[in-house]
């Protein structure tokens, strides 16, 4: 079984190396690896299209596009939905000294927003054209999340778009570096999550990393494992009942999984429908593996 995630440090890596530890101690078939990607979402798409890949993370703002084969995707993928991973805030950040505050600030600066083909970046082209700006109203720089924070504490950039805590990346920058987490003016948030119906709203605690001194509200994005249509069922109900079963054990050893069960509880109601999210049906393996487990009718 191969995995796709992304790059080195990422939450898609460290939650793929977790889901490996229970996969590897329930028994599931093997050898079971765990890939890394330098264009997270889409690379992954299109690898599990190939067949080069039984699973992957995806951001579920990309999922719809994939399965739709909407830019930048060249054709339809089938992909299928498997299980919500969990939802992270993206937000950005900046040295505690550099005068910005908040996102609007951060026209005319130097940002750090990922690869320029990773999902990251394209979070900041959402973000930033809800709020009727573009690329051209700050200077984009193209560094994946350690690149982009060694530049941050370098002073070569201003703020730097930041994936879910924890990540090791976040977690070495906030202990070395006096920073700040950007909020958002009145009114831009609900703005950014009603043009982007896939961002749910999160909210970064207090204490949570030394830069946060009060609640901040942020656009969370649900990011999910998908894979095709082609996969066995067995091997899909698989994976989700180890998922199911081990949720405690997932939260243990990569906090990232903290509050899965949260997602999934919507099963009880709504059906299949509530983890289909932007339309890419519930794997006919995912659901039976949801029933064997008691959360789907």
């Amino acid at each position: 079984m191969k995995i796709g995630t992304a790059e080195p440090d990422s939450t898609f890596l460290t939650q793929g190396l977790a889901l490996k530890a229970i996969f590897d101690k329930v028994g599931l078939p093997g050898p079971i690896e765990v890939m890394e990607s330098l264009s997270a979402s889409i690379e992954n798409a299109r690898r599990i299209g190939a067949g080069d890949l039984d699973f992957g993370f995806m951001a579920a703002n990309w999922i719809g596009r994939a399965l739709r084969g909407e830019k930048p995707f060249e054709s339809p993928i089938a992909l299928r939905m498997v299980a919500p991973m969990n939802l992270g805030p993206m937000f950005f950040i900046a040295r505690a000294n550099s005068g910005i505050a908040s996102v609007r600030d951060l026209l005319g600066k130097r940002v750090a927003v990922g690869p320029a083909t990773s999902g990251v970046a394209q979070h900041a082209h959402s973000i930033f054209g809800a709020l009727g700006k573009s690329f051209a109203d700050f200077t984009p720089v193209y560094l994946d999340f350690a690149a982009g924070a060694a530049a941050l504490a370098n002073g070569e950039i201003d703020a730097q778009l930041q994936c879910p805590i924890p990540n090791k990346v976040m977690t070495a920058l906030d202990r070395d570096v006096d920073l700040r987490v950007m909020s958002y003016a009145p009114g831009d948030l609900e703005t950014v999550m009603a043009k982007n119906s896939i961002y749910r709203r999160a909210v970064m605690k207090k204490g949570a990393l030394r830069a946060l001194k009060d609640d901040v509200a942020q656009p969370g994005v649900v990011n999910v494992l998908v894979t095709h249509e082609r996969q066995p069922a067995a091997m899909v109900a698989a994976v989700v009942r180890a998922i199911v079963a081990r949720a405690d054990e997932l939260g243990r050893l990569n906090p990232l999984f903290h509050g899965v069960a949260d997602l999934w509880a919507p099963l009880a109601g709504q059906g299949v429908k509530a983890l289909e999210f932007e339309g890419v049906p519930l794997h006919p393996g995912a659901a039976a593996g949801y029933r064997a487990a008691g959360l789907l009718a």
